[in-house]
């Protein structure tokens, strides 16, 4: 997996949020500005993990095996999906990586909105995937370390209809860091492994350098481009107790004059913390911080994965 691909993949919307938030913070009416912002970036971020086909719908993640796949709910399939037809169709993945379809007929099935009896799969390191839906279910063909996998959404997943809501640590401005924006002279390559136990290396062109309490800390974060979104995937003394075990995600603006603000009220679960069939991140060990980020959400109290 491209750690960059997988990023812009995988922020999608959700970068939308902190520029949507900021304006709805514009127009509520409120004695704390700051507060009103994080209240209405909050509200954003529940809408972009709720909409019908965002990281609550997910209800399988099934890798397929070079040659023919047999794919339906039916206990026969090769891959055997939790809803949908008893047999959707035959997957076939060629020793190139493409994946090929040919539909059982009588399904009303379609492939990017076209009903079809046959289709080749574009995967999601090729630009927009391929989508593939039957009624409430849709699936598309996933690279994960060049390895092959149909990710199923469902919109009446039970994660999503029984979404039991974020909670967060109290809203502090003293989370909300000018970091020292610190470049560095050649990229650096830093395996990232994720929480498949898969690792892949991700370039790394500069560190974000901090104080709180009279102590220094940096942050190593994976950028596309010098001009790019810096993605921070960390983890703290809170992991495992109050937030969730693998990691908390932080997204912050690029350097201006040599600052980065690292907003940790904006800390945010992982996809991982709300379904097993994610396949998210780790924090590298340079950015597993040695203090307590009593800031962002916590833990999710309803269904997660292991950690």
């Amino acid at each position: 997996m491209k750690i960059a691909k997988f990023f812009r993949w995988l922020v999608g919307g959700l970068l939308a949020v902190s520029l949507i938030a900021a304006e709805v913070a514009k127009t509520e009416v409120a004695k704390d500005p700051y507060t009103a912002e994080i209240e209405a970036w909050r509200t954003q971020r529940v809408q972009q993990l709720t909409k019908p086909d965002g990281w609550l719908s997910l209800i399988g993640l099934h890798f397929l095996k070079t040659g023919e796949n047999t794919v339906g709910t039916a206990p026969d399939n090769a891959v055997v999906l939790a809803k949908g037809p008893a047999h959707l169709g035959v997957f076939n993945l060629a020793d190139n990586g493409t994946v090929h379809v040919m539909f059982n007929p009588g399904t009303e099935i379609k492939v990017d909105g076209q009903p079809v009896l046959a289709a080749t799969l574009r995967d999601d390191q090729r630009g927009r995937p391929t989508m593939v839906t039957v009624g409430t279910v849709s699936l598309y063909v996933i690279d994960r370390d060049g390895k092959r996998a149909l990710r199923v959404k469902d919109s009446d997943a039970a994660t999503r209809t029984h979404f039991l809501g974020i909670d967060y640590f109290p809203i502090d401005p003293s989370w909300r860091i000018e970091a020292d924006w610190v470049a560095f002279d050649k990229p650096k390559e830093v395996p990232i492994a994720n929480i498949l136990g898969s690792v892949a290396p991700a370039m790394i062109l500069g560190k974000a350098v901090f104080t709180r309490d009279g102590h220094t800390y940096e942050l190593l974060p994976i950028q596309e481009d010098p001009d790019g979104v810096l993605f921070f995937v960390i983890s703290d003394q809170t992991s495992g107790d109050q937030t969730y075990a693998a990691a908390r995600f932080l997204y912050a603006a690029p350097a201006v004059d040599g600052k980065v603000v690292l907003d940790f009220n904006k800390a945010q679960n992982p996809p991982c913390a709300f379904t097993s069939f994610a396949t998210c991140p780790l924090p590298p060990k340079e950015n597993k911080l040695p203090l307590a980020v009593t800031a962002g959400e916590k833990k999710y109290r309803g269904h997660s994965a292991s950690p």
